[in-house]
Order: structure tokens, then sequence, then C-alpha cells
């Protein structure tokens, strides 16, 4: 009888650690699952969207902090940045002048020679200077040489007449003799292997800083 007592306490207790054991390993095992598959989703796209583009941005500031040395710079910049925003306050005047010349056209105090003269002014203003702005935009007011010989930076106007640095390997920059140019001609093309975009400079109308530094790039101009 003691034994049989005995027995089934002996087993009752084995049976609660056996319990207790399951419910930890129950736990342990919750605790350590892999990660869903939402997790894995989430994770993938915000390291395939933000990785890249803190790469290029911790690329872009690297580059931009760097010293560089000038090689050519257009002393005349200055000027067609101020007609690249003459467009804008040339736009701007059209917009407040031909609506009340219309008006006054409708309201018969003025005559269709007029309204003819100044639509035509204005269409033919604008479109000068816009012609004009594409063609500025596409001229390269400095270019600069980083210490090792291999960027090069080149600064250009904006549609809006601010400047705009871009950076260019200078193994991708076509030399002047391989743009088909000849070094006397007045406006060089600045052309890339890479992209069809063509730039343009001036060595009679700017100045080449670091002879050394410029044909690096350009090859032989002498």
């Amino acid at each position: 009888m003691i034994r049989s007592v005995q027995l089934c306490r002996l087993t009752s207790r084995i049976l609660s650690c056996t319990r207790g054991s399951c419910v930890l390993t129950g736990h342990i095992s919750y605790s350590k699952q892999p990660q869903s598959s939402v997790d894995k989703f989430i994770h993938q796209r915000f390291h395939g969207l933000f990785i890249p583009k803190v790469t290029a941005l911790a690329r872009l500031s690297e580059l931009s902090a760097q010293k560089y040395t000038m090689i050519y710079t257009l002393p005349h910049i200055k000027l067609l940045r101020a007609v690249s925003r003459l467009k804008l306050l040339q736009t701007a005047i059209t917009v407040v002048i031909l609506p009340p010349v219309y008006f006054l056209y409708l309201q018969g105090h003025v005559s269709f020679f007029l309204v003819s003269y100044t639509t035509g002014i204005a269409l033919f203003a604008g479109v000068m200077l816009y012609t004009a702005s594409h063609f500025f935009r596409r001229v390269v007011g400095m270019m600069y040489l980083d210490p090792s010989q291999t960027t090069l930076k080149v600064s250009h106007l904006t549609f809006w007449g601010k400047r705009h640095d871009i950076y260019l390997p200078v193994s991708d920059v076509m030399t002047i003799g391989d743009t088909g140019d000849s070094v006397n001609e007045t406006i060089l093309k600045l052309k890339r292997y890479s992209s069809p975009e063509t730039l343009y400079f001036s060595t009679h109308f700017g100045r080449v800083m670091d002879s050394q530094g410029f044909e690096k790039v350009f090859g032989n101009v002498r």
C-alpha cells in the first residue's frame, strides 16, 4: 500500500516535470521561430530601395567634397546666365500684358493691328529666348579635374539659369580628335563614349587654366 502511494506520487511528479518542460520547450521554440514571409518581404524592399540610393548619395557627396583643380573657365557664362533668366521675366511680362490687350480689343478700344503686333512681338521674343536658352544650357562654364585626374567636373546652366555640376570619368570623355573637331575651331564639342548628349566649350572665348590637366582630358591642343 505504501509503495503504491509512493509510486503514484513519483508518477505525478514526473508528469508535472514533463509538462513543464514541454511548455518551456514550446515557448523557446516559439521565440526562435524564423522570420515570417511578410518580415522578409519588408526587409528586402527596404534593402533594395534605400541601400542603392544611400550609396549613390554617399558617392556624390564624396565627389563634391574633393578638392578640384580648375582647368577651364568661360568668363562670359555670367552674361549667358543673365540672358537665360531673362526669358522668365519676358514670359511673365507676356502673361501680364496680353490678356488686357485682348480684353480691350473685345471691348472695341484697340485695333486688330495693335493686338496682332503685340502678340507677334511677344511670341517672337519668347521663341528667340527659349531657343537661346536651349543652347546656353549646353555651354560649359567651368571644368575641374580631381587630384587623381580620373574625374572631370563640368559646370553648366540649367533651364532656370542656375549652375549644375556633373561628374564624368576622364576615360569616358572623348578627346578633341575623337569628336572630329579641329583644335583651331571656335566651338568645340564635349562628348562621351557612353552617351549621345553633347556639350560645347570654346578655347577661343574661354581660358585654359591648367594646360596639363586640359590635355590629360582632351588630348594635345597645340
